[in-house]
């Protein structure tokens, strides 16, 4: 799907950038600086539970990759700040595909660390959903759709579900709404096996 004039500086990942991503602790840091903001190695280790030097180091490589960059209006000092250079990532299927087993084995890596993270914060929200307003309580979704779809409508049904998100991402109210929280919407569709 094209990038939509909205969209805030979204990475179509490459077989390069694929294998400069495809860790854990990279992959969390990536997430902590595109929903937290900007922020030093140390300040990242602690909200993470990781050292110093293993947040340091994943950060050059993330930096390598084009993934963050210096946020030089932070802080004062030596010390040295962090920020997501980009807010989306857009994974490209082929990458399963490559004739290179490296490329394809990043690619299996990404997307089952992808499925662990949306695991990890739908169960956060459920240990966390009492320290939210009712309102938030009844807002939220977790729903499970089964239906009988060919892979043509099956890409047609996950391309109007994005595009219905991304008519939702630059809306003038919600961006200056008191009650506005950042929200996460997550997609999934896959064929079942069945007997």
């Amino acid at each position: 799907m094209p990038d939509q004039p909205d969209d805030r500086r979204v990475h179509q990942l490459d077989a390069r950038s694929l294998r400069g991503l495809a860790h854990p602790l990279r992959m969390r840091l990536l997430d902590a600086l595109r929903f937290g903001g900007p922020a030093t190695a140390s300040q990242l280790a602690a909200r993470l539970g990781e050292s110093s030097g293993a947040t340091s180091y994943h950060l050059r490589q993330l930096a390598a990759h084009g993934f963050v960059e210096d946020a030089p209006e932070q802080g004062m000092g030596r010390e040295r700040w962090w920020q997501a250079a980009v807010q989306g990532l857009r994974f490209d299927d082929d990458l399963l595909e490559d004739a290179n087993p490296a490329v394809r084995g990043a690619a299996d890596f990404y997307l089952h660390e992808l499925a662990t993270t949306h695991a990890r914060e739908v169960s956060t929200w459920l240990g966390t959903r009492h320290e939210w307003s009712e309102q938030w309580g009844r807002s939220t979704d977790m729903s499970s759709m089964t239906l009988r779809l060919t892979p043509e409508l099956t890409r047609e049904l996950v391309e109007k579900l994005h595009a219905v998100v991304d008519s939702y991402r630059s809306l003038p109210a919600a961006e200056d709404a008191p009650d506005a929280e950042t929200v996460r919407i997550h997609t999934h569709a896959f064929p079942l096996a069945t007997d």
